[in-house]
């Protein structure tokens, strides 16, 4: 699959509603049943309504969910640690006028004065080069204990032509810009975190996903010399892994995904996420477990209604 630019979307989409506006207003000039022309009207104003808000308003209305998560297995000492999420940047997706969009979600992360950021997968859209233009930004992200990441279904080479050799050095250039920014890469490996004589654990699952996207999750790599009395936060991309491996084949507590966007779009409280995931946005429990599914920054198509763009503040509480 070949994705196109960003706004090639976008400008389908107006297509399809000129297409749409221009056929309802010929069937409304031709019928003799008046009653379907203030439908049709109200339909069409509600379908460009849709498509400006969610263009131009609805990607840069950021929100900061807050929300605890307390277990009994958490070192007295991280009672009270501040973890916030971000996932789903597709910074190819804030070029130009976007950019701001960006700049203000990178400030209003570090106003959270996190003591841990985590980035949940998909940096980039289909090639490396589109974090380039972003990458001061990205450097901004600041936290006590830095930032640790794990790589999205887009961050591997499957959205690109080219032999196997260009998708290994695609992949390669990806994983060498996140650690370049100084992200901690966690590709099926963890990380230890010390307050004092008690530690935590951040793991980090590779893309583990069904159908077509990439299933490279190894959980006993993710956790290996781990006891199942020790405090796990689990990333993993893709919230479908949260019930097929993390919950049937580990102890960690809280596990922390992306992917879905939420659909990107929610009216009267549906979203097209909930037909393709059990988990599609926000915060879900399986006894004293939980996976939270973030909503996500962006998206190869920039736009948000109803869905709005978030970052997600953990807060860790000793139960």
């Amino acid at each position: 699959m070949i994705l196109f630019a960003p706004d090639t979307y976008l400008w389908a989409a107006a297509a399809v509603m000129l297409l749409l506006t221009l056929a309802l207003f010929l069937l409304c000039r031709r019928t003799r049943r008046r009653w379907l022309r203030l439908p049709a009207l109200l339909f069409v104003l509600f379908g460009w309504y849709v498509l400006v808000y969610g263009t131009f308003f609805g990607i840069s209305d950021l929100t900061v969910r807050r929300v605890e998560f307390a277990s009994a297995d958490l070192p007295a000492s991280f009672d009270g640690y501040r973890i916030v999420q971000f996932g789903d940047a597709h910074v190819g997706s804030f070029n130009g006028w976007r950019q701001p969009i960006l700049s203000r979600a990178i400030d209003s992360i570090n106003a959270q004065h996190p003591d841990l950021i985590v980035f949940t997968g998909d940096l980039q859209n289909k090639t490396p080069d589109e974090i380039a233009p972003h990458l001061k930004l990205l450097q901004r992200l600041k936290a006590n204990d830095g930032v640790c990441s794990v790589m999205g279904n887009h961050d591997y080479p499957l959205y690109v032509g080219g032999s196997e050799q260009q998708k290994a050095y695609s992949l390669a250039q990806t994983k060498n810009t996140e650690e370049d920014l100084g992200w901690s890469l966690l590709n099926n490996t963890w990380r230890r975190i010390r307050r004092g004589e008690e530690h935590i654990y951040i793991a980090g699952m590779e893309n583990d996903g069904v159908g077509r996207f990439p299933a490279l999750g190894d959980i006993t790599s993710a956790l290996t010399e781990l006891s199942r009395k020790d405090f796990v936060v689990m990333l993993e991309h893709d919230p479908t892994a949260w019930r097929r491996k993390i919950l049937t084949h580990s102890h960690c507590q809280l596990t922390l995904s992306g992917h879905t966007h939420g659909g990107q779009f929610s009216l009267f409280g549906w979203s097209p996420a909930m037909l393709s995931y059990r988990e599609h946005s926000g915060m879900y429990y399986a006894g004293s477990r939980a996976v939270n599914v973030t909503s996500g920054l962006g998206g190869v198509v920039p736009f948000r209604f109803g869905m709005p763009p978030e970052i997600v503040v953990i807060t860790l509480k000793k139960k």
